[in-house]
């Protein structure tokens, strides 16, 4: 007499079963938030490199210095690209560092417990606030962009948004019966969310430097 293994896969969103140990997450999740934290650090790295060279020569230019609104040094010579009285880009350095990171062990088929994926969450969440912040200063205070800056808004969000995915289709993050389908939906169509946030951003850039756009037309 034989009996066979069965595999018990919990519902989606239904949270994970009391005696879990680890949640894992599929080769695509893994593999963005490796690239996606590498890209956010060489983003950071070349920021940061071009910070310390402000500070030490006042009157260097970076090569994104490109024209009146796409203008790097405009942007560093602000209050807000030190807000915590230190380079926005060491922040960078470290998050985008700790994303490639975990995203390289889950990779390697690393799992991590319940409390780490809510921690990923409101690290990412905390990254969209922040990189929101940033945008509406660019925009309406300071007046330019920064090219690196704005591969960091798209970097955060993109992760903040698959991170999301994950943690509500595993159920790290609960929901009720009547959400579930909405959530089936949103994973369905993962690729909406990004794509209409990066086109209202690029609508307000090109509402917002009309004036300079318009000339080159």
């Amino acid at each position: 007499m034989t009996a066979s293994a069965s595999v018990h896969v919990p519902r989606p969103a239904a949270g994970p079963a009391p005696g879990a140990a680890t949640i894992g997450s599929g080769r695509a999740l893994a593999l963005l938030l490796f690239v996606g934290g590498l890209i956010g650090l060489a983003a950071s790295a070349v920021l940061t490199f071009d910070k310390l060279r402000i500070l030490e020569n006042p009157s260097y230019v970076p090569t994104c210095n490109i024209n009146p609104v796409i203008s790097c040094g405009s942007v560093m010579r602000t209050e807000q690209a030190g807000v915590f009285g230190f380079p926005n880009p060491l922040i960078g350095l470290a998050a985008f560092g700790a994303l490639a990171a975990i995203g390289a062990g889950l990779l390697a088929g690393a799992g991590y417990r319940r409390w780490f994926w809510l921690g990923l969450q409101g690290g990412t969440f905390l990254g969209v606030v922040f990189v929101h912040w940033l945008i509406d200063q660019a925009l309406y205070e300071i007046g330019a962009l920064c090219p690196y800056c704005m591969v960091v808004w798209a970097t955060v969000v993109t992760l903040f948004w698959y991170t999301m995915l994950h943690n509500l289709r595993t159920g790290v993050i609960p929901v009720g019966p009547r959400l579930r389908t909405v959530v089936r939906e949103a994973a369905r169509y993962h690729w909406a969310l990004p794509v209409l946030w990066a086109a209202v951003i690029a609508l307000l850039i090109l509402n917002r430097f009309w004036y300079y756009w318009s000339t080159l037309v």
